[in-house]
């Protein structure tokens, strides 16, 4: 999340400065304002907030989606029988099994005993609840319909959840078998390809180009494991140096978008996530230049995030909604009809909500039929290894009984 440098007068008048995290800038002038102070200047701020090394947040998992499912579950049963909020948070510290949501409860707590919101507690812990999540409440706060905002957080992040669930279980077996391969790979080279090269030269077999290959790679990776070792480290740390910046993330994203075999429903799954962020954040009342913003964010995608950011900016210069979502070049046929007909019936939460449906459903056909379209190139690459694994064993051996033969 953005974090956002203010200068401001609290309510004595007296000038107080600062930086907190918001997901946009009037979200952080709301946020000052529910404090007590008048901003007078604000900015995105893009350095570290702190100088220090805090091993907890390296270390920190993040807070799993199906304990944020329990958690609005149990706060909608709670607020829609009438039990009092803070009373309710607490009864939820108690039963709370994961320690980073309880641990941000029991300040949320603290903060709802100081005459504090809901959304400006939960806002002081970012790393837990998104900048969706706390837009939702506070939402349900200003309207007296927070039961409804849980309950479309539970659905929401359930979801979530079967998506991340039908992706896993589609490449567990690709995944599998790559594994598998890169094994074998490491055995032949250094057990297996050794004891044949030195039998071979004691027979003194003139060898043919196949076994010379395959002892040539197996010397090589035995005598240099620890340089190819070293480059393999280098490269992982160099992907990850390229992509923290933000020129390579976008690019890197963009590349996912576009990918062989799977880069169609890493696009479909994107548009069927920010149809259904999009579509809740309108239904919930939510402003539309803020709603891309959290729908941008939810994406988890900085082409993409960047694209809508761009949209924003056109619809706030008075652009309409279908047109921008032209202009940017990032949605297929369907959403963009769908938001052209919605925006002249006034029905756009209700379409794009359909438009996620069916691309959920065609997401979830990509995935069981992703396995059947990798098969064959896994099987290819076995294929390719026996082969000239075979040529490189059993050709010499074949010239090694002709020689016995002979003799």
């Amino acid at each position: 999340m953005p974090t956002y440098q203010y200068t401001g007068r609290n309510a004595q008048g007296r000038q107080v400065s600062g930086q907190l995290d918001a997901s946009a800038e009037e979200q952080a002038v709301e946020s000052l304002l529910a404090q007590g102070i008048i901003p007078t200047s604000i900015s995105r701020h893009f350095g570290k907030k702190k100088q220090e090394i805090d091993l907890s947040e390296w270390l920190a998992r993040a807070i799993p989606l199906e304990a944020l499912v329990i958690f609005c579950r149990q706060l909608y049963s709670l607020t829609k029988a009438g039990v009092p909020l803070l009373r309710a948070i607490n009864g939820l510290v108690q039963n709370s099994t994961n320690k980073q949501l309880k641990k941000a409860l029991e300040d949320v707590s603290s903060e709802l005993t100081n005459g504090r919101s809901l959304s400006d507690s939960m806002q002081m812990h970012a790393e837990v609840f998104s900048p969706l999540f706390i837009s939702m409440i506070s939402v349900g706060e200003n309207t007296g319909r927070l039961d409804d905002a849980l309950l479309q957080l539970s659905l929401y992040y359930e979801k979530e959840i079967e998506t991340r669930k039908r992706i896993k279980e589609a490449l567990r077996y690709p995944i599998f078998v790559v594994g598998f391969i890169g094994i074998a790979m490491v055995i032949l080279n250094t057990m297996v390809i050794p004891k044949f090269a030195s039998m071979f030269e004691r027979f003194g077999v003139d060898l043919p180009l196949p076994t010379r290959i395959l002892i040539a790679t197996s010397n090589f990776f035995v005598d240099y494991w620890l340089l190819l070792f070293t480059l393999f480290l280098g490269a992982i740390f160099a992907f990850k140096a390229w992509v923290s910046r933000a020129a390579g993330r976008e690019k890197w994203d963009k590349f996912r978008l576009h990918m062989p075999l799977v880069g169609s429903i890493v696009n479909r799954a994107q548009m069927a996530r920010f149809s259904r962020t999009f579509a809740l954040m309108l239904r919930a009342g939510i402003p539309i230049n803020q709603s891309l913003t959290l729908a941008s964010e939810a994406l988890d995608n900085h082409y993409l995030e960047n694209r809508l950011t761009e949209m924003k900016t056109a619809i706030e210069a008075g652009g309409t909604i279908t047109n921008t979502a032209i202009s940017i070049n990032i949605f297929t046929p369907l959403v963009i009809q769908m938001i052209a007909v919605g925006e002249e019936t006034g029905r756009i939460d209700e379409l794009l909500l359909e438009v996620a449906d069916f691309y959920e459903r065609e997401v979830e056909y990509e995935l069981k039929s992703l396995t059947a379209r990798i098969e064959p190139i896994l099987l290819v690459v076995v294929a390719a290894m026996v082969l000239v694994l075979a040529l490189g064993i059993f050709l010499p051996m074949w010239n090694m009984l002709d020689i016995i033969k002979g003799g």
